[in-house]
C-alpha cells in the first residue's frame, strides 16, 4: 500500500485520517495542502476517482465563488491556484482516492 494524505493542519478530519493509519501501523506520506498544494497530475487522478464536486470544500472562505464559474475546467484551475479551497483530507492509494474521513473505504484497501 502506498498511502498519501493531502491534508490541512487545522482540519479535524485530517487528524482523524492520520490517526487511522498510525493505529494500524500503515505507513503514509503527509502533504500539507496549505503549504505545498497538489500537482495537476495528482489532482486530475483524484478528480477521476471522486468527481470534481467532492473536491470543493464548501466551508472554505471563497468557495462560493467557484459556484459562479461556468466550466469544470475553470473550477479545476481555481482549485490548483488556491489549494485552501480543496476539501481535506484527500487520501490516495495508487489510483484509488477518497475525500474526507472514510475508514470504511480504507478498510477495503488493506
Amino acid at each position: 500500500m502506498n498511502i498519501q494524505i493531502f491534508g490541512k493542519n487545522k482540519s479535524f478530519d485530517t487528524k482523524k485520517a492520520e490517526r487511522y493509519f498510525k493505529e494500524r501501523r500503515i505507513k503514509y506520506q503527509y502533504i500539507d495542502l496549505s503549504r505545498y498544494g497538489i500537482s495537476r497530475g495528482e489532482l486530475t487522478s483524484v478528480k477521476s476517482a471522486v468527481g470534481l464536486d467532492a473536491l470543493i470544500d464548501k466551508n472554505a472562505r471563497g468557495a462560493e465563488l467557484i459556484g459562479y464559474l461556468a466550466y469544470d475546467d475553470d473550477k479545476f484551475e481555481k482549485l490548483l491556484e488556491e489549494p485552501e479551497l480543496i476539501a481535506a483530507p484527500i487520501v490516495r492509494n495508487g489510483r484509488k482516492a477518497t475525500v474526507g474521513y472514510q475508514p470504511d473505504v480504507w478498510k477495503t484497501w488493506e
